[in-house]
C-alpha cells in the first residue's frame, strides 16, 4: 500500500516490506521508550560515550593499526564496560559473512557496533523481553535500512584498526526510515529542499562524510545560534536586566515603521495585530519603575521576504534608563565582544571572505559624512563633477536631486556602488541628462510637498544612504544622526535639532542594531504620532498610528532612557558566514510548494 505522503518506487516498498517483517519478529515497530545507560555519569548518548572512552582509543599514525599487545591491554578495560545507547544507523552495514559493522548517530557524533550472528538477541517490543529463538537477532539486523533508529546493548572494545566500538549483545528495534537516507557524500545541494525540509537538512547534515574546511553541519549552525542567545541573556542578567514578556497580539500595530499582520478575537469582537516591536510596552515598564528590562523573542511584519527578511524573526530588544545613545552605543559594543567571545572563543570572524574585527571599538560616521564618503569614491562622483559633502546635504533641493539621480541611474546602471569607471565614461552624457532631469523633479517635488517638504528630504536622505552607502559597510560600524520625521520615538540631538539620537549598527552589509535615546516627552511624542498619521493619510502604510495609551504612561513621568534592538538572525548570518537569512532559520517561511504534478501539467499548457 502506497502513501501519498511517501514516493512509491523500489526503494520504498523494499522499506515497508521490510518494516512488515521486522514487525513478525518483534511486534510493535514503534516502542514508547528505549532506556540508556549512565556509565558515563550522564544517559549515554552516542556523544557522551564517545567523549568518555574516546581517549582510550591506541594513538597510531594514519594507515597504521595499533600493536596486539596494546590492543590487548586497552580491551582487557573496556571489555568490562557494558553500555546501552542508541541512534540512527548513519552507515549502510558493512556485513561480513556471519558479522557485520555499522555506525550510529545521534546527529553530533558517530559510534561503531560490531554485531555478531552467534552473540546477538532481538528485543521483543511488546514484552520488552528477549527473543529466545536462536538467530532472530541476526535476522532482524539484516531487516534495518539505513537511517532506522535501534537501540543497542553490549560491551565496548577497540577493533584492530583503533577504533572505539560497541560488541553488541541486544538489539532493540525503535523506528523505521520508510524514505532512503540523503547522499552521505555531498548532502542535499538544493537549497529550497534544505529549507523547506529542514528534518531531512539536519540529517543529511548528520551523515555527510566529508566536509570542506571550516564548514558548519546545519546543526553546529543552530546550536550556535542557541549560544548566542543564551548569552546575550547572561550578559544581560550579569548587569542587572530584567527579561520580561510583552504582547504578541496588540490592539494597536505600532512601535516600529511596518506593515502587520492582522486576526481577530471572537469574544472580545476587536481586530489584533502581530506584534511589529515590543518597543512601547518596554518603555511603558521604564514608567512603572523598572530601569533595565529587556526581552528576546519574535516580531512579525506582513512585507516582502528576502535574503535578510522573514515576516517572522527574533529579536533582543532592552532598555536603559538614564543612559542615551551614545551610552547603549558603548554597552552594544561590549555584549557582542563578549557575546562572540563567549561563543567562538575570539573577537574575530573568520567566517566567509571577510575577517570583521570586534575586538576594538567599532567605527562611528553620521549619515550625511558616510554618504559624503561613499559619493567621493563612487564613479559618478568624478563622471559628474558634483562634490557632496554634509552641508550640501543639508540642502532639500539637493538631497532630493542626488535621490533621484541614483534611482534612476541605478536601475540604468549596476555599478553604483562599484570603484571602478571602466565603461561609464562613454555613458557620462547619459549620466548627465539624468542629473538634470533629477534637478527638474526636485524642483516639483518639493513644491508639491507643502508641509511634508521635511519628511520628503529625511526620506531622501535614507535613500541616498542605502543605494550609496549600506552594502560598503563591512566592518563594524555606527551610523548616527538619523533625519528626526523618520525617527518619531527619538529625541532629537542637544547639537542639532534636525537629527535625531538614534544610531544603527551594520556588519557585512546589514543592519544588525538600531537604537536612540527615547523621546519621554509626552506633548512632544503626541505630536509624532500625529504627524505619523498624517503621513498615513498621505499613502505610507508604514507609518505609525497614534498610541493614546502610551501618551497617558509618558505623562506619568519616564527617566531619560536609551534602547536598542539587535536582530538575532541577521547577527548569526554573521557569525555563520551565511548570505540568507534562511539558512539561520530552523522553519523559515517560504512560497506553497508546487506539486510535480502541478508543475507538470503547467508545462505542458505552456508547451
Amino acid at each position: 500500500m502506497s502513501n501519498s505522503f511517501i514516493e512509491d518506487n523500489d526503494q520504498t516498498r523494499a522499506r515497508r516490506e521490510r518494516l512488515e517483517a521486522i514487525r513478525s519478529i518483534v511486534g510493535n515497530v514503534y516502542p514508547n521508550k528505549f532506556e540508556r545507560s549512565r556509565v558515563t555519569g550522564f544517559e549515554d548518548t552516542i556523544t557522551a560515550i564517545i567523549q568518555k572512552f574516546k581517549d582510550g582509543e591506541p594513538q597510531v599514525s594514519e594507515g597504521a593499526r595499533p600493536a596486539p599487545e596494546e590492543l590487548e591491554r586497552i580491551n582487557a578495560e573496556l571489555n568490562r564496560i557494558s553500555v546501552r545507547t542508541s541512534g540512527r544507523i548513519a552507515t549502510p552495514p558493512r556485513v561480513m559473512g556471519k558479522a557485520a559493522f555499522v555506525h550510529l548517530s545521534d546527529g553530533v557524533s558517530r559510534l561503531q557496533i560490531y554485531v555478531k550472528k552467534t552473540d546477538v538477541r532481538a528485543v521483543n517490543n511488546d514484552t520488552d523481553t528477549l527473543i529466545d529463538e536462536e538467530g532472530k537477532g541476526w535476522e532482524l539486523f539484516n531487516l534495518l535500512d539505513h537511517g532506522d533508529f535501534i537501540g543497542v546493548e553490549g560491551y565496548l572494545f577497540v577493533t584492530r584498526t583503533g577504533e572505539l566500538s560497541v560488541h553488541v549483545r541486544e538489539l532493540q528495534f525503535l523506528s523505521k526510515a520508510l524514505l532512503p537516507m540523503p547522499d552521505k557524500v555531498h548532502g542535499i545541494a538544493d537549497p529550497e529542499i534544505r529549507q523547506r525540509q529542514r528534518y531531512a537538512d539536519l540529517i543529511a547534515g548528520s551523515l555527510k562524510v566529508e566536509r570542506e574546511a571550516g564548514e558548519m553541519t546545519p546543526r553546529e549552525i543552530f546550536e550556535l545560534r542557541s549560544k548566542v542567545i543564551r548569552e546575550m541573556r547572561r550578559f544581560l542578567d550579569e548587569h542587572g536586566y530584567v527579561e520580561v514578556e510583552t504582547p504578541m497580539l496588540t490592539p494597536l500595530a505600532t512601535g516600529a515603521a511596518a506593515k502587520p499582520f492582522e486576526t481577530y478575537h471572537n469574544a472580545l469582537g476587536i481586530p489584533l495585530y502581530a506584534r511589529i516591536a515590543p518597543e512601547l510596552y518596554l518603555k511603558r515598564l521604564l514608567v512603572g519603575g523598572f530601569e533595565k528590562v529587556y526581552e528576546l523573542n519574535r516580531n512579525f511584519r506582513n512585507e516582502g521576504i528576502g535574503y535578510r527578511w522573514n515576516p517572522e524573526f527574533t529579536m533582543l530588544e532592552f532598555y536603559c534608563a538614564y543612559m542615551d545613545a551614545n551610552g547603549m552605543m558603548d554597552f552594544c559594543e561590549e555584549l557582542l565582544q563578549t557575546v562572540l567571545e563567549r561563543v567562538t572563543g575570539n573577537r574575530f570572524i573568520f567566517r566567509d571572505a571577510g575577517n570583521f574585527q570586534v575586538s576594538t571599538h567599532f567605527a562611528r560616521l553620521s549619515m550625511k559624512q558616510a554618504i559624503a564618503e561613499a559619493w567621493a569614491h563612487n564613479p559618478f562622483s568624478a563622471l559628474l563633477g558634483q562634490d557632496v559633502d554634509e552641508e550640501w546635504l543639508d540642502d532639500a533641493f539637493n538631497a532630493h536631486t542626488l535621490a533621484v539621480f541614483l534611482r534612476r541611474a541605478s536601475a540604468e546602471n549596476s555599478m553604483v556602488d562599484d570603484e571602478e569607471s571602466e565603461g561609464l565614461e562613454t555613458d557620462a552624457e547619459t549620466m548627465e541628462d539624468y542629473w538634470h532631469l533629477a534637478e527638474e523633479e526636485a524642483e516639483r517635488a518639493l513644491e508639491e510637498a507643502g508641509d511634508a517638504a521635511e519628511t520628503q528630504a529625511a526620506q531622501d536622505i535614507v535613500e541616498i544612504f542605502e543605494k550609496l552607502v549600506e552594502s560598503s559597510l563591512i566592518q563594524p560600524t555606527f551610523i548616527t544622526d538619523f533625519p528626526k520625521p523618520i525617527s518619531p520615538l527619538s529625541k532629537a540631538s542637544p547639537f542639532d535639532p534636525t537629527v535625531a539620537e538614534r544610531f544603527e549598527l551594520f556588519i557585512r552589509g546589514m543592519e544588525i542594531a538600531n537604537g536612540f535615546s527615547e523621546l519621554n516627552d509626552p506633548v512632544e511624542q503626541r505630536e509624532r504620532f500625529l504627524e505619523q498619521m498624517r503621513e498615513r493619510e498621505r499613502g505610507d502604510e508604514e507609518a505609525m498610528v497614534l498610541d493614546e495609551d502610551y501618551i497617558r504612561a509618558l505623562s506619568y513621568g519616564m527617566p531619560p532612557a536609551a534602547g536598542i534592538g539587535i536582530g538575532i538572525d541577521r547577527l548569526v548570518m554573521i557569525l555563520t558566514g551565511k548570505h540568507t537569512i534562511r539558512e539561520v532559520i530552523l522553519f523559515p517561511h517560504m512560497r506553497p510548494e508546487r506539486k510535480a504534478k502541478e508543475s507538470e501539467e503547467r508545462e505542458v499548457e505552456e508547451g
